[in-house]
């Protein structure tokens, strides 16, 4: 968070509370899977990554916020009394941080599909897991997003939550409250074939929400090896499918 934004910031703003936390260390296996890794190195309080430049919800029947947000999710205000980015500024942060990194994901799933005739996304998140500004009750644990099966097969999608609930150890739903963010919506391209998923993760399944914990590869260990199986299964479903 640069200075410059966070000496603007009100108490529940400074707590940074929608972090994806600990999320680029949750899938640390990544790389060994030989999947490229682009992460994002600064807070959605500075630009969401996940939000279209014109800051248009992504669900007709749950607004979302915008690019640059000036309230939490749990609907406090990010920005003391008048110190709110105005047009000039946050048209400046989307050419400094939105464009970039939008850029450097497009590029690399072209030259991945250009390679190997597909290419396939896995959006990572997490959230904490009671919001009751954004839903009711307790989120379940992995929510998978296809924007309804608009940016990945269903048949693929439909598999992946099954291999999540049919071992009995977490709580799994395809296209509940996250149908996918943005970032599913720009690239999942399934007559491209470049397929996107975008999977939101109750944050109870891998650390201490309330307080938060620091990182704990133990305490995590259950949650990154059903993700590892998760992306073999998703990439297997895809070899699978291009191949016929």
């Amino acid at each position: 968070m640069p200075d410059e934004i966070a000496r603007r910031f009100t108490a529940a703003g400074r707590e940074l509370i929608d972090t994806d936390w600990y999320v680029d260390q949750l899938y640390g296996f990544a790389a060994d899977l030989g999947a490229s890794i682009v992460s994002a190195t600064y807070s959605r309080y500075v630009v969401d990554l996940n939000r279209g430049l014109d800051s248009v919800s992504l669900y007709a029947s749950n607004p979302t916020s915008p690019v640059c947000p000036v309230r939490t999710f749990d609907n406090r205000t990010i920005y003391q009394s008048g110190a709110e980015p105005g047009e000039g500024e946050i048209a400046d942060r989307i050419e400094h941080y939105w464009h970039p990194y939008h850029q450097c994901v497009a590029e690399e799933l072209w030259r991945i599909r250009s390679e190997h005739g597909y290419a396939l996304l896995w959006d990572a998140h997490s959230i904490i897991s009671r919001v009751p500004e954004l839903f009711d009750g307790e989120l379940p644990e992995f929510n998978f997003g296809t924007r309804d099966h608009a940016s990945c097969p269903a048949t693929v999608a439909e598999a992946l939550l099954e291999s999540v609930r049919s071992d009995g150890k977490h709580s799994a739903v395809l296209n509940g409250r996250f149908k996918g963010g943005y970032i599913t919506m720009a690239y999942g391209r399934p007559a491209d074939r470049v397929w996107a998923v975008q999977l939101e993760l109750a944050q109870r399944t891998y650390m201490n929400e309330t307080p938060r914990s620091e990182w704990s590869v133990a305490r995590a260990a259950p949650a990154a090896s059903k993700i590892q199986q998760l992306l073999r299964q998703y990439l297997s479903l895809a070899r699978t499918a291009v191949a016929a």
